[in-house]
């Protein structure tokens, strides 16, 4: 019984890994294919081409497709340092740059309620114009539940803005006391088990839930491609218009859009982890920090910063 359990163990094992190199490899293909032929999923005066990039948007060969990705450019950069440090660059600039942009939404969601409460106390007005030429007309709720839209911006595109500027909460039992290269192997370590998976299975299921707010037949993630491509012969637009009032805001699909957003850039920001800890850990102490672009308060402001 002991021997036939262990055979079935290794048939496991073996079988594993022959289905994780068997999807690697169709990796390649996928890719090239999908390259080769992008009107089969970009050209969305086709209902089919939609349901395309609906399905393999959330697909396994789109996993894969990224996953060897990755393993390729890790590969390439332990050989060559310059790539990863290069790869950490760009995706922590990404980060940045969006962040730095849409963190003027918690700016702006200031100004709007500002002008709500004038519109409402000292105008006494049901709804409020917006806009040079071709006002944006809405009823007053519209404006004040739409302050959640700002929220949401700077919640899921200023994450990993954050993440690069070291300002979320980090809880330490162990961190601070052990080596630096300890360190760094525990941040590879979270980088690849907890940010990434993290990411990829919210994606999983905000994909699909972002596409059934916007088209009809509603879409399933059990769905494969030939009922998809069946269902698309029925396909319309149906972009999410209720509000949680009558002349509340309208446009609550935006927040599906920002869900699959955060996790595309969480995922990218791991990847940025991983490498930067990855050289870290081979270079040394010398190495931290390297390339880092933290935003600063200005001089003799140096003991405030971080401290948020």
């Amino acid at each position: 019984m002991q021997d036939e359990s262990s055979i079935s163990v290794f048939g496991a094992i073996f079988g594993g890994l022959g289905w994780l190199i068997q999807n690697i490899a169709q990796a390649f293909y996928n890719f090239g294919y999908a390259v080769s032929h992008p009107s089969l999923w970009l050209d969305w005066s086709d209902k089919q081409a939609i349901m395309r990039f609906v399905y393999y948007g959330g697909s396994t060969e789109f996993f894969f497709v990224v996953f060897t990705a990755f393993l390729l450019l890790t590969a390439v950069g332990i050989w060559r340092h310059s790539v990863l440090w290069g790869s950490v660059r760009v995706l922590e600039g990404f980060a940045n740059t969006v962040g730095r942009f849409f963190a003027w939404a918690g700016l702006l969601m200031v100004i709007q309620q500002i002008m709500i409460v004038f519109m409402q106390r000292v105008f006494a007005r049901p709804d409020m114009s917006i806009g040079l030429g071709i006002p944006m007309q809405f009823d007053i709720s519209w404006f004040a539940e739409e302050l959640k839209l700002y929220n949401a911006l700077v919640v899921c595109l200023c994450a990993s803005y954050t993440f690069v500027q070291g300002g979320h909460v980090r809880v330490d039992l162990i961190y601070s006391n052990i080596s630096f290269r300890a360190k760094k192997v525990v941040d590879m370590f979270g980088a690849l088990f907890f940010m990434m998976p993290m990411a990829v299975i919210t994606w999983m299921y905000g994909w699909y839930f972002m596409w059934r707010h916007l088209i009809v037949p509603k879409p399933s993630a059990s769905d494969t491609l030939d009922r998809l491509l069946m269902k698309s012969r029925a396909l319309r637009w149906n972009v999410e218009t209720i509000g949680f009032s009558p002349n509340g805001f309208s446009a609550y699909f935006l927040f599906k859009v920002l869900l699959c957003a955060f996790c595309a850039m969480v995922f990218l920001q791991a990847i940025a982890v991983f490498y930067r800890s990855l050289m870290e850990y081979i270079e040394g102490e010398e190495a931290a920090n390297k390339y880092l672009d933290k935003d600063s308060l200005g001089e003799g402001e140096e003991a405030y910063e971080g401290a948020h």
